[in-house]
């Protein structure tokens, strides 16, 4: 067996290679695949220096420390840090839509999100939305989406309405 060993330590370490990065698909932390990046080189000086077992441990170690110091960071950045996923009706929420059917506080209005129709009612109880607005989902209830229109500050939103004379009986003025 150790002549066997001796004499094939490439694939001794090629074994070792392929534990390791069977062994990373379950861990997904990349540490373990770059040590096998350095199994791999050994068993690469293993098979020019076959007789050289030191050497082989010593470049095995050398590439896996810098692999691991090197590399790893990099793709687990790349790979564990990358833009949060929003699932379920959680990705419509600060995106903006126009308003396809009028939009009342008794409910019944809709929006297009891209090329979706989503129910819709305004975020407070007194607002109407005209078809044609650009509006921003706030959030979701159910199936329905809260919104208010683009542009608008709540303030003006709370009015309903903004144009009319606050005293109607007064006489105008000039």
């Amino acid at each position: 067996m150790m002549d066997w060993l001796r004499d094939n330590s490439w694939a001794a370490w090629l074994t070792v290679a392929a534990a390791l990065g069977l062994a990373e698909l379950a861990s997904l932390d990349f540490t373990l695949l770059m040590l096998a990046a350095g199994a791999l080189t050994a068993a690469g000086v293993s098979a020019v220096f076959p007789g050289l077992l030191w050497l082989q441990i010593v470049v095995g170690l050398i590439t896996a420390a810098a692999m691991l110091v090197a590399i790893r960071p990099l793709l687990a950045r790349k790979f564990h840090h990358g833009p949060e996923l929003k699932t379920g009706s959680a990705h419509v929420i600060g995106r903006t839509g126009t308003v396809v059917k009028e939009i009342h506080p008794d409910g019944g209005g809709s929006i297009r999100i891209g090329g979706d129709l989503w129910t819709a009612r305004p975020f407070d109880e007194v607002s109407t939305i005209q078809p044609g607005t650009r509006v921003e989902i706030m959030s979701i209830d159910g199936a329905t989406a809260v919104v208010y229109p683009v542009g608008d500050s709540l303030h003006q939103l709370s009015d309903p309405r903004p144009n009319q004379d606050p005293n109607p009986t007064d006489p105008p003025q000039s």
